[in-house]
C-alpha cells in the first residue's frame, strides 16, 4: 500500500534533518536583542504634588540638576536604534536634602521611560519619570555595516535623479 509507512522507517530522509539542524544552528548564531546606543543626556518629568507644578528635565550623565530638595544625577542612558521596538532606560540616583541640610538616598536604580510605573521613585510629595534620553554618543546612521548598506542593514537607495523639466 502506498500510504502507509513501514514500521521503524523515520518519516523524513537524512537530508532534510541535517538541514533542519543546520537552520537551528545558524538561527542561535542570531543576537537576541539590538545594539544598545549610549547618550549623553537623561530626560525627566518631574512633578511637585502640592503645587501640581511639572518640570521638563534634561540632565547630563553625572551630574546632578536640582527640583525642589531633590538631586537627581543619571549616571547612564540608553536607548536603541530608531527601527528597533523603543527601549529607553536610565540608571539615576535620587537623593533629598532634609530640613537639617543632610542628604538621604531615597532612589537607586532603573527607569524606563515606556514602563514609567515599573520602577517610579516612591515619595510622598514628588514624582520623577524618565521620558528619554538625547544627544548619542556617536551617530545612529554611522553603524558599521556591509559597504552599501545602511545602519538599518537595508540596501542604501542611489540619490534621486533631477531631471530639467522640458522647454
Amino acid at each position: 500500500m502506498k500510504g502507509i509507512r513501514s514500521a521503524g522507517r523515520p518519516p523524513y530522509g537524512l537530508a532534510f534533518l541535517l538541514l533542519l539542524a543546520l537552520t537551528g544552528l545558524c538561527l542561535l548564531s542570531v543576537p537576541a536583542q539590538a545594539e544598545r546606543i549610549e547618550n549623553a543626556t537623561a530626560n525627566f518629568a518631574a512633578l511637585d504634588k502640592v503645587t501640581a507644578l511639572v518640570k521638563p528635565l534634561a540632565i547630563n550623565l553625572d551630574k546632578t540638576e536640582t527640583f525642589r530638595t531633590l538631586k537627581i544625577t543619571p549616571r547612564v542612558c540608553y536607548t536603541r536604534d530608531p527601527s528597533e521596538a523603543p527601549r529607553t532606560s536610565t540608571f539615576v540616583e535620587i537623593d533629598e536634602v532634609l530640613f537639617d541640610g543632610t542628604e538621604r538616598r531615597i532612589f537607586s536604580g532603573w527607569m524606563f521611560a515606556e514602563s514609567p510605573g515599573l520602577n517610579p521613585l516612591v515619595h510622598p510629595v514628588f514624582d520623577v519619570w524618565l521620558t528619554g534620553c538625547s544627544q548619542p554618543k556617536r551617530p545612529v546612521a554611522s553603524r558599521p555595516g556591509p559597504a552599501g548598506t545602511e545602519a538599518s542593514g537595508q540596501p542604501a537607495l542611489p540619490p534621486p535623479i533631477r531631471r530639467r523639466p522640458p522647454r
